[in-house]
């Protein structure tokens, strides 16, 4: 898709989305909502987002360690990066900028091992550590935390269990292909190289080395104690977000209960899928919905709640991403240009 019609529909779909989202809502109040939010609680929403950057930074700096040494610094300033290009361009942008911003600032392009291609497969293991979580969190709410759900929504439980075991399935199923490939990284090299019969030797050799330098990245899964340190740092992560979330509703006065965070979580994690800047639009009318459907709160409660929560979600990371970024002479341009020298990096 050429980029100025990407650019058109993705904007299409953003505001399609808000003005779902605003839908037979009286602004007035939720103005007057945002006001009266209590503000010791939002001070604890904003810390824990704080809490939440750092413990991603300490988890991805783990799973890079068998390629090669990283600084819990270097990995911090390179998440705050990322999510703050997630939030100003569009399809999750700041996930392919992480690893080239790591190598960029630290100079690992001149490490024997450790290259942005092989960093980005730690990226795309965190993701699916990431739908673990949500998904054990979800199954917790649904089977443990509140077994009303089954007399008040029934409908809605039926959905939920459905939406849980297929992408439970899915995750499962690629962590097994992704432990597979990282057995032995060459494997797949040498299962590339069969694509000259079909292909040009020269593409077919450049897909070769990525997809060896990809599998060579996902070296934290051949030792699996690693990969269940890591999933252990994504609780608390996931935690923290579920904390600030349900500090936000607190605020807003809605009765959610912490555990009913979990469900809220599972449904923004759909919404933020949409590939809109910032997910502007998916996390707002998924937090809507969660909040009126589940949990009894108002329209405008739950759109004020959704907006606050946002900003509190995405404003940390956007200025630190800003900050670091600036550190390496880079602005929005040079963010931009980054992005499609990523995204060029891992298509070729």
């Amino acid at each position: 898709m050429r980029p100025r019609i990407h650019t058109i529909v993705v904007l299409a779909l953003a505001v399609g989305l808000i003005a779902w989202f605003l839908h037979n809502v009286d602004l007035g109040r939720v103005a007057a909502d945002i006001v009266r939010a209590r503000p010791e609680w939002l001070a604890l929403s904003l810390a824990t987002m704080f809490a939440n950057l750092a413990i991603r930074a300490w988890r991805w700096k783990y799973l890079l360690e068998p390629l090669g040494p990283a600084s819990f610094g270097s990995a911090f300033r390179a998440t705050a990066v990322g999510f703050a290009a997630s939030t100003v361009l569009p399809a999750r942008a700041g996930e392919l900028i992480r690893p080239y911003f790591l190598a960029r600032q630290s100079r690992y392009a001149q490490h024997e091992r450790m290259t942005a291609t092989g960093a980005f497969a730690t990226v795309i293991l965190e993701r699916l550590l990431d739908i673990v979580t949500v998904l054990v969190l979800l199954a917790m709410y649904v089977f443990v935390f509140d077994r009303d759900l089954a007399t008040t929504n029934p409908v809605a439980l039926v959905w939920l269990k459905w939406i849980g075991a297929t992408a439970g399935a899915g995750a499962f199923a690629a962590l097994v292909v992704l432990f597979i490939l990282a057995g032995d990284p060459k494997r797949l090299g040498r299962a590339m190289t069969r694509l000259e019969r079909v292909a040009p030797s020269k593409l077919a050799g450049l897909i070769a080395r990525v997809a060896e330098k990809f599998a060579l990245g996902l070296g934290a899964i051949r030792r699996p104690r690693r990969l269940l340190v890591a999933l252990l740092w994504s609780f608390p992560l996931w935690l923290a977000i579920a904390a600030g979330l349900w500090a936000v509703a607190v605020a807003f006065r809605i009765d959610l209960p912490f555990s009913g965070t979990f469900l809220i979580i599972a449904l923004l994690s759909l919404g933020v899928t949409l590939p809109t800047p910032g997910a502007v639009g998916g996390f707002h009318a998924a937090y809507r919905y969660g909040a009126t459907t589940f949990f009894g709160a108002t329209d405008d409660a739950a759109v004020g709640a959704a907006i606050v929560a946002h900003v509190l979600s995405q404003g940390p990371s956007l200025l630190l991403g800003l900050i670091f970024a600036a550190q390496e002479g880079l602005n929005l341009a040079g963010i931009q240009r980054l992005a499609r020298q990523a995204e060029q990096g891992n298509t070729a």
